[in-house]
This record gives C-alpha cells, sequence and structure tokens, in this order.
C-alpha cells in the first residue's frame, strides 16, 4: 500500500559510467567474441558487481594474478584501474597475449610519472594506499622514486628524501575538494613543486562531483548506486555529506533498501558512481516507487560526449 504523499527525488548528473568504463566493458565483450571464451580479466574489470557478473556469463574468468591461469595460450586482459610494469613484463615471459583496457586517463598520468623520473624529479602521488589505480602507478618506476600522500598530515609530515627537484601526480578518482587542500600544503611546503599541466582528476570524477554539489543541500538522504571497493563512488557519498546532507549513504550489491527512513523525507537526492550501470539506479527508483509516489527531476550540470577508442587489434 502506497503512502499517498509525493517524494521528490533529484536525479544527479552526470551519473554512472564514464568512458573508460563504457571503453574497458567493450574491450572484454570484443575480446570474446574475437577469441572465444574463456577470456581472463585481471583483477576486476571496473569495481562493480553487477558488470562483473555480467561478462562471467559470457565467458570472462576474473583472477588476481597471472600465474593463476592454466591455459596459458588464452588471452588476458588488463583492468581499467592499470597495472604495474611488471605485469604486461611476466604476460610476455608466459607468452601470453594480453590487450591493455587501462583508462587512457590513467595511462596520461602514468607517462606523466615516467616522464618525470627521467626529467630526475622525486615524484609524489597523491592518492589512496592499496587502490589498483595507486599500485599501477607506483609500479610504472622503480622503487623509491615514488611516494604516497594520502592526508594534508601526510603532505605536512613530509620530508625530502634526496637532492632531486620534486613534482606530484595524483589519482584519477580522488576527491576534488580534498585534493585541493592536500596539493596547497604541498605548495606552502614546496614553492618550487611541479604540477601537472593539466590536473589529473579526470573529468568524470569532476563533473560527478560537481553534480551531486550542486544538490546535496536541496535533500534529506542522498543515494550514491556504486561498490564498497569503488573509490569514486565512496568519494561521491563524502561529497554530498560535506555538501550539506548528512544522511548520505552508498547503495552496493548487499545493501538493503531503507524504505523506512526514505518515507520520512519530502527529497532525496541520487546518483551513482563511474563503475555502476544504469540499470542499477533504476531498479533502485523502482523499489522506492512501489512504496510511494514520486516526483522526479534530473539536474544536469554539463553534457558528456567523450568516448575512447578500444584498442584496434579488437576491430
Amino acid at each position: 500500500m502506497k503512502d499517498n504523499k509525493k517524494l521528490k527525488i533529484l536525479l544527479a548528473a552526470p551519473r554512472g559510467f564514464c568512458a573508460g568504463v563504457d571503453r574497458a566493458i567493450e574491450i572484454v565483450k570484443k575480446s570474446i567474441k574475437k577469441y572465444g571464451s574463456p577470456v581472463y580479466v585481471r583483477h576486476e574489470i571496473v569495481h562493480n558487481k553487477h558488470v562483473v557478473d555480467s561478462l562471467k556469463k559470457i565467458g570472462a574468468i576474473f583472477i588476481d594474478e597471472l600465474d593463476e591461469i592454466k591455459d596459458k595460450t588464452r588471452p588476458v586482459i588488463f583492468s581499467a584501474h592499470g597495472v604495474p610494469k611488471s605485469v604486461p613484463k611476466k604476460a610476455i615471459e608466459y607468452k601470453m597475449e594480453y590487450i591493455d583496457a587501462t583508462c587512457p586517463l590513467v595511462s596520461k598520468v602514468h607517462k606523466e610519472a615516467e616522464n618525470l623520473h627521467k626529467n630526475n624529479y622525486h615524484i609524489l602521488l597523491i592518492g589512496h594506499r592499496n587502490h589498483p589505480e595507486v599500485i599501477g602507478t607506483m609500479g610504472q618506476l622503480p622503487e623509491n622514486s615514488i611516494d604516497l600522500i594520502e592526508t594534508v598530515g601526510d603532505a605536512k609530515n613530509y620530508i625530502k628524501k634526496n637532492e632531486k627537484k620534486i613534482a606530484y601526480v595524483t589519482q584519477t578518482t580522488l576527491s576534488v575538494d580534498d585534493t585541493r587542500k592536500i596539493i596547497q600544503t604541498l605548495k606552502v611546503k614546496f614553492p618550487e613543486i611541479r604540477e601537472p599541466i593539466k590536473e589529473d582528476i579526470c573529468y568524470a570524477t569532476t563533473n560527478r562531483q560537481a553534480a551531486v554539489k550542486k544538490i546535496a543541500k536541496q535533500c534529506e538522504m542522498f543515494f550514491i548506486i556504486g561498490s564498497r571497493n569503488s573509490s569514486n563512488s565512496l568519494r561521491l557519498v563524502e561529497v554530498a555529506r560535506q555538501s550539506g546532507c548528512d544522511k548520505s549513504e552508498l547503495i552496493h550489491s548487499e545493501s538493503t533498501l531503507p524504505i523506512d527512513k526514505i518515507m520520512k523525507c519530502k527529497t532525496i537526492g541520487i546518483s551513482s558512481g563511474a563503475s555502476a550501470p544504469e540499470v542499477l539506479v533504476e531498479n533502485f527508483i523502482n523499489k522506492i516507487k512501489d512504496k510511494i509516489d514520486i516526483e522526479m527531476k534530473e539536474v544536469e550540470i554539463i553534457k558528456e560526449n567523450i568516448t575512447f577508442k578500444t584498442p584496434g587489434k579488437l576491430n
């Protein structure tokens, strides 16, 4: 039985899949079409259970390390987050065919770090420890030539380890505001620090955070559809809280619909992480619709029309 009041839903746009995620999923599908199944994928191609499960159904096998692959004649795909240099090197040693689905915007950070290293810079990487993207970026360079900075405190306490010039790069899926504070701290401490020509946080992360910021103040609750291990989804929850909606939460594959809390609201906000398919947003809204009448308004801050080509050998 429906409640007779109307719930207003503000739907943030852009939301959901970004060009790098679209490309990575397409690479898996095209690889299965070209090589037949199974095709191996090192780590989750993108951080979303729904996506991973749907690719398993058509012939993708997900592994953590290459040595788990029994049949080395089958191709392997590297995830959108990027991999350390040691991984393709190992694939070559195993004589394995590999397809790299690293997001081009992550590859840009890799190239940047390599160029800085060649030009005798010591590099600071702003990012989250143990995130696959951070492991991949740090793995582009020899040991001890790149250090991780996670917080403003890390930036304040950082002590130079050598006489080299210093530069920074960042993970692509960070909170824009939190990262800005870390960068400001580093610039005060090291006025000569070299920064990227164009900032490393990707367009999709920036746009999704800006869209959430725009509507968070008007919402009593905010829901981000995404995975617990998705950095950009977790940052959206933080951004919603910091922008005026304290009751912001992540809706992941094992979440139950907090309908009792939702029924007490007049307005809620919804967005989704860059690796969450739109069908999950639709399912979430439909579950709410079953219980209460809704009035929906999409709030779009910018149109995205970026696409990335898949590798030529798959076309």
